[in-house]
This record gives C-alpha cells, sequence and structure tokens, in this order.
C-alpha cells in the first residue's frame, strides 16, 4: 500500500479544513450538535418510557426496538464528536481516535443485525401467532442479542489485532485526522472491512425478504395485523438503505468530488447529515413514536410531567399570598 498517497491524502483534507470559513464551520457544527441533542432527547424519552413500564420489559419486540434506540444514540455520540474534532483539532492522538472508531464500528454493524432481528420475530408473531410467545421469550431475546453483539465484537476486534500486529508503536503516538481510512490503512484490511460488510448486508436482505414474502403469502385474507406486519418489514428495509449509505459514504463522496470539485466540501457535509443524521432521526419516529402501545404511555408520561409542574406551581403561589 502507498503510505506516502495517503499522508498526502490527509494533508489536502486538513488543508481544505483550515480553509473553511469560521461562520461557516461554527454554523455546521452547531447544526450537528443541535440535531444530536435533540434526537438523543427523544430516544432518551423511548428509553425511559420503556424501563418505566414492566410491560414493555417483557415482550421481545420492545426488548429488540430499545436495543435499537441505544444503539443509535451512541453511534449518533460518536459521530457527532468525531465531526466537532475535525473541525476543532484536526487530528488527533491515534489511539484515542482508535477508541472512538472501534466503538462507531461497533454499533454500526449492529444495526443492520438487529434489523433483521426484529423483521425474524415479526415474521413469527404472523406465521407462526401460537408459538410465538414459546418460541420469542425474554430469555431468547437476550440470547439473540448476546449473539448479535459477538458477532460485531469478533468483527471489530479482529480489525483491532490486525491493527496492533501491523502498526508500530510510533504510529499509535502520532496524529492522524480520525477516518477509518487512515487508521486501518493497510490495503487488505480495507478488503476485509468490504467482505464483511457485503455478507452481514446479504445475510439481513435474505432474512427481510425471507420474512416479507412469508407475511405476504400469509395475507389471504385482508387482515389488518397482516398488513401492519408488512409494512413494518418494508420499513425495516428502508432503514436498512439508509444504514447501506454508510458502507458506500467513500464512494459517494469520490463521485462527487468527481463532478463538482469546487462544492465538495458543502456535498461532504449533506452526505454526512444524510448517511450519520437521518436514519437517527427516522428510527424513533418509524419504530417508537409510530407504535400504539409507546404512544400511549409517553402521552401519560408528558401528561403526568405536566401535571406535577401545575401542582408545583400553585403550592408555590399559595405560599407567597398568604391569607
Amino acid at each position: 500500500m502507498n503510505i506516502s498517497a495517503d499522508s498526502s491524502m490527509q494533508k489536502n483534507m486538513s488543508f481544505s479544513m483550515l480553509m473553511v470559513p469560521f461562520e461557516i464551520a461554527v454554523t455546521k457544527n452547531v447544526i450537528v450538535v443541535i440535531l444530536c441533542i435533540t434526537i438523543n432527547y427523544i430516544n432518551g424519552t423511548l428509553v425511559h418510557t420503556f424501563f418505566r413500564h414492566e410491560i414493555f420489559k417483557e415482550n421481545p419486540r420492545y426488548i429488540l426496538f430499545i436495543l435499537l434506540v441505544l444503539n443509535d444514540m451512541i453511534q449518533l455520540i460518536i459521530s457527532a464528536l468525531l465531526h466537532v474534532i475535525s473541525y476543532i483539532f484536526f487530528k488527533v492522538n491515534v489511539s484515542f481516535c482508535c477508541f472512538l472508531l472501534i466503538i462507531a464500528m461497533f454499533t454500526t454493524l449492529n444495526t443492520p443485525l438487529n434489523l433483521a432481528g426484529m423483521a425474524f420475530e415479526c415474521y413469527i408473531a404472523v406465521c407462526n401467532p401460537l408459538r410465538h410467545t414459546q418460541i420469542c421469550t425474554v430469555s431468547r431475546t437476550y440470547i439473540l442479542i448476546g449473539i448479535i453483539w459477538a458477532v460485531g465484537a469478533i468483527s471489530v476486534l479482529s480489525d483491532l489485532f490486525l491493527l496492533l500486529a501491523t502498526e508500530s508503536t510510533e504510529f499509535f503516538l502520532s496524529t492522524i485526522l480520525c477516518h477509518r481510512d487512515y487508521l486501518f490503512r493497510h490495503a487488505f484490511m480495507k478488503k476485509k472491512r468490504d467482505i464483511s460488510h457485503a455478507i452481514c448486508l446479504l445475510f439481513v436482505w435474505f432474512i427481510l425478504v425471507f420474512t416479507y414474502f412469508n407475511i405476504l403469502f400469509a395475507a389471504k385474507a385482508v387482515n389488518k395485523d397482516v398488513r401492519k406486519a408488512r409494512n413494518t418489514i418494508l420499513l425495516h428495509a428502508a432503514q436498512l438503505l439508509l444504514c447501506m449509505f454508510t458502507y458506500i459514504g467513500n464512494p459517494l463522496e469520490a463521485l462527487l468530488r468527481y463532478i463538482s470539485p469546487m462544492n465538495i466540501r458543502d456535498l461532504k457535509f449533506l452526505i454526512y447529515l444524510i448517511i450519520h443524521i437521518l436514519p437517527r432521526f427516522l428510527s424513533p419516529i418509524l419504530y417508537g413514536l409510530r407504535d400504539k402501545s409507546f404512544r400511549k404511555y409517553l402521552k401519560s408520561n408528558v401528561f403526568l410531567c405536566n401535571v406535577k409542574v401545575t401542582c408545583h406551581c400553585k403550592k408555590v403561589s399559595i405560599s407567597d399570598h398568604p391569607e
């Protein structure tokens, strides 16, 4: 591999960042931080609702959903942090960058696998409803989550071990632009990444297509629950398509750089919003607010908060104006 070419690319990117006007850099980072806080506030409300009510903890569907939400929250925080760091510090210590990227890679790989698990649970609920409670138990759901985490950990840790085996100590003490291609810079590691992503996505797409058509064939009569399940699988597919943008980010950026080199900075920011922010924004809406049970308990929580605030205000006003 051509290390000097990577070094030259880093210098060019660093120079292009330095050329960004201060006002534009601040505006972009403020937009990212506000979106991150807003989306994670919504996700945090869903997590709070889940842990507050036992009905959700006993349902495998909601357990898998809240895992997706927590995964999105972590991924969004790391993504926003890396974006802000790229404008403030430009380059960071390799070891610190490795820590952040390992978490980002782990959560990125978990998302499509989690979607596959949610789709399969939906398939069993519609196509084998009599045995759903026997097959989809809480204990088996946690076993599935353990398998998802184990697959993600194996993939990520293998990259880490290869990095430790191929790079010198000086490299880990140096500074780089915190990007996966600059950290895992050997050609065979990039090939491994592409192959593992392709296998993962093919597996998940197979699960989604299999579950969708089985649910479709089960809909001999127009049944509301079946139609809802079918639409849910389609939403899983749409979410997976958005997740796939993460894997085609670099080729897409290269294409845009070729088409419109003068506007590459703005196009890169747009790509960042589409790849890292948009999927995280849609998850709570597609799966949380769309669900009647979640909406019901979310409304009750908001109502209770309003009642508490009103009561508190009334007490204060009485004490301030004694008879």
